[in-house]
């Protein structure tokens, strides 16, 4: 009776698949009529424009012997994507900087060490079911008022200078730690679990050797240092393609010096991260793994603001440079610049286009001396600002000499994660526009530049950008 009774349940079961599946239709005739999936229209990510799908020539189509440049025009074609309109500002990052301090804080005031207080952790769901112990948000800090131990918590992520007596974030203290799902290689037919899915080909013998996989990790030691490791292991599970990360986010800001030999730029070091008059200036002093540490914890504090478990959120992250190309040339093949022509200011009204260096030794003769504030000048044909000059842009692509005959024409991306003991040449990473201490050449979006992904820089900033899921009906789509 018990086979007999699980076999009913077998069918009740497969009935009740086919009721859903067919959506509860009925008089098809016994024909195939198509199952419908959910769909939704992804709303305008706030300070983001769609760049629509399109194809065009990248690189430059012109050869240039006064730079050495070779005319290297190629077709490629890219899916639909919203862009930041302007770079990532000072006001934007310093919400990431803070939101690491605080969740330091309210750590620590968890802790026993420092009061012990447990409503700002939460271990326990409403039921009273053990849940992954996470921060509460929800519960305020006491800023004002703290009693003794939370007062201590508080003020353990600040410093006192002991030049200036100045009390001070201790920046060393802002690590955010994060992982990330590497799909791209999860799904590889060589990295399947299964090794009759590896190879199809039935003259050859079935795979018998897990493959070896790769996977980077990072923890804190005793010493507070940041401890990173590339691991070397056989394929166990869909985990081995997690990798932790652990970044300090906090700005160089003392590349203002680095980055300029016997030049007085001090106040910059000082003023720039910190003062409000800098707050809708590009930030700088970012480096590529800083820039790809805000775009993960925007996409959770995304997915956190939306208050469900479990739901999948189309994560933020830097563009390709096939992206970022084609959304400052307006998709338009004729273009040098994110303009028309190959001026860089208007004839009629004497006005530069963008913030560069026009003369030698003259930085101001387009009104400014360093950075603008984002939006100064006006955008391109696709409502994007800055895509010339300002700050040069960190993209996701890894550089090599040979990277434009490594990537495919459609959705062109060559990644490399390089591993802590590579040599440091494999560390490169594409940046794109130029910047306020480019000359007009440099700031062309047709050409290609580099940085090692470790540095930090006064002229290399951001934007995100976030993949397009679907089309809403009567969604505005970009026009050549």
């Amino acid at each position: 009776m018990k086979k007999i009774s699980r076999i009913i349940l077998s069918i009740g079961t497969a009935a009740a698949l086919a009721s859903c599946a067919t959506g509860g239709r009925s008089g098809a005739g016994g024909e195939v009529t198509g199952v419908g999936g959910t769909s939704w229209a992804e709303p305008t990510p706030y300070g983001m424009v769609l760049v629509d799908r399109g194809s065009m020539k990248v690189g430059p189509s012109k050869a240039d012997s006064l730079w050495n440049l070779q005319a290297d025009a190629r077709g490629i074609s890219v899916d639909g994507f919203w862009m930041d309109e302007t770079e990532i500002t000072n006001g934007k990052y310093k919400q990431f900087v803070l939101w690491v301090r605080d969740s330091i804080i309210r750590e620590r005031l968890a802790d026993p060490a420092y009061g012990g207080n447990e409503d700002f952790k939460i271990e326990e769901d409403r039921e009273g079911n053990p849940v992954t112990p996470h921060l509460n948000w929800n519960k305020a800090i006491p800023w004002r008022n703290p009693n003794e131990d939370e007062l201590r918590a508080i003020e353990s992520v600040y410093r006192t200078n002991p030049i200036t007596g100045v009390r001070e974030l201790d920046d060393t203290q802002l690590n955010y730690r994060y992982e990330v799902y590497n799909q791209t290689e999860a799904v590889k037919r060589r990295n399947r679990l299964d090794p009759r899915r590896r190879e199809y080909n039935t003259d050859r013998p079935t795979p018998t050797d897990r493959p070896m996989i790769s996977k980077d990790t990072a923890y804190i030691n005793d010493d507070g240092e940041i401890v990173r490791r590339t691991i070397s292991r056989q394929l166990t599970g869909d985990y081995d393609f997690v990798n932790t990360y652990i970044v300090n986010v906090y700005p160089d800001t003392t590349a203002w010096v680095n980055d300029f030999e016997n030049a007085y730029n001090e106040p910059y070091v000082r003023m720039y991260f910190a003062h409000g008059g800098y707050t809708d200036y590009p930030v700088v002093g970012v480096s590529w793994e800083q820039a790809n540490a805000f775009a993960n914890w925007r996409t959770d504090y995304l997915r956190r603001s939306l208050g469900k478990d479990g739901i999948y959120v189309e994560p933020y992250r830097l563009p390709t440079e096939a992206e970022w190309e084609y959304a400052a040339r307006a998709g338009v093949d004729e273009n040098m610049y994110p303009w028309d022509g190959d001026l860089t200011m208007s004839e009629d009204k004497g006005c530069f286009y963008a913030n560069f260096k026009p003369q030698e030794g003259n930085y101001v003769k387009d009104g400014h001396v360093i950075t603008s504030r984002v939006g100064t000048y006006a955008p391109n044909d696709f409502g994007l600002y800055d895509m010339a000059g300002n700050v040069s842009e960190w993209t996701s692509t890894a550089f090599t000499e040979s990277v434009g005959r490594l990537v495919n024409d459609l959705n062109p991306e060559y990644r490399y994660d390089a591993a802590l003991e590579d040599p440091y040449k494999m560390k490169r990473k594409i940046i794109r526009g130029g910047s306020w201490k480019d000359v007009a050449h440099n700031v062309r979006s047709d050409l290609r530049m580099w940085e090692y992904q470790n540095e930090q820089r006064s002229y290399i900033g951001f934007r995100c950008v976030r993949t397009q899921i679907g089309f809403a009906k009567g969604q505005k789509q970009n026009k050549k």
